[in-house]
C-alpha cells in the first residue's frame, strides 16, 4: 500500500524531466546556431550561456534549475508525510496544488516570463509548501 501523496511527487519529478528535454531540444540547436562548440567548452558558468544565447532559450534552462531548488523541500516534506501515514486527504490536495502551481510557473517562465506573474505563482506554491511543512511537523511532533 502506498501513500497517495507520492503521486504528486512522481508527477513533479516527471515534469522536471520534461523541462530537461525541452531545455535540451531548444538549447542545443541555439548553441550550434550561435557558434558554440560543446567540444571546446571548458569550465564555463551558467551566466556565460546567458551572454551567448537568446533569453527565450535560457528561460527553459533557468526554470530547469529552479525545479532543483524549492521542490527539493517539497519532496522531503512529502516523504515525511507519507512515512507518518498522513499522506491523504487535505495533504494530497495541497501537494497537487503545489505541483500544478510549479507546472504553471514552469510554463509561464519558459514561454512568457513576466516576473510579476511568475512571482505570484511562486508565492502561492510556497504557501502550499508552508502548509505541508506545518502538517508534517504536526504529524512528527504528535499534534495530529
Amino acid at each position: 500500500m502506498h501513500s497517495a501523496i507520492l503521486q504528486p511527487v512522481v508527477v513533479l519529478i516527471g515534469w522536471t524531466l520534461v523541462m530537461l528535454l525541452w531545455m535540451l531540444v531548444t538549447r542545443l540547436p541555439a548553441m550550434s546556431a550561435s557558434g558554440i562548440d560543446l567540444a571546446k567548452l571548458r569550465g564555463t558558468k551558467p551566466a556565460d550561456a546567458d551572454m551567448g544565447l537568446p533569453a527565450k532559450i535560457q528561460w527553459k534552462a533557468h526554470n530547469y534549475n529552479h525545479l532543483h531548488e524549492q521542490p527539493v523541500l517539497f519532496y522531503a516534506v512529502c516523504l515525511v508525510i507519507a512515512f507518518t501515514g498522513t499522506g491523504d486527504g487535505v495533504n494530497v490536495w495541497i501537494a497537487w496544488a503545489y505541483v500544478a502551481l510549479r507546472i504553471a510557473h514552469s510554463l509561464w517562465q519558459a514561454l512568457v516570463n513576466k516576473v510579476s506573474v511568475r512571482f505570484a505563482l511562486f508565492l502561492l506554491a510556497s504557501l502550499c509548501l508552508v502548509a505541508l511543512t506545518l502538517h508534517a511537523a504536526m504529524a512528527v511532533f504528535g499534534a495530529f
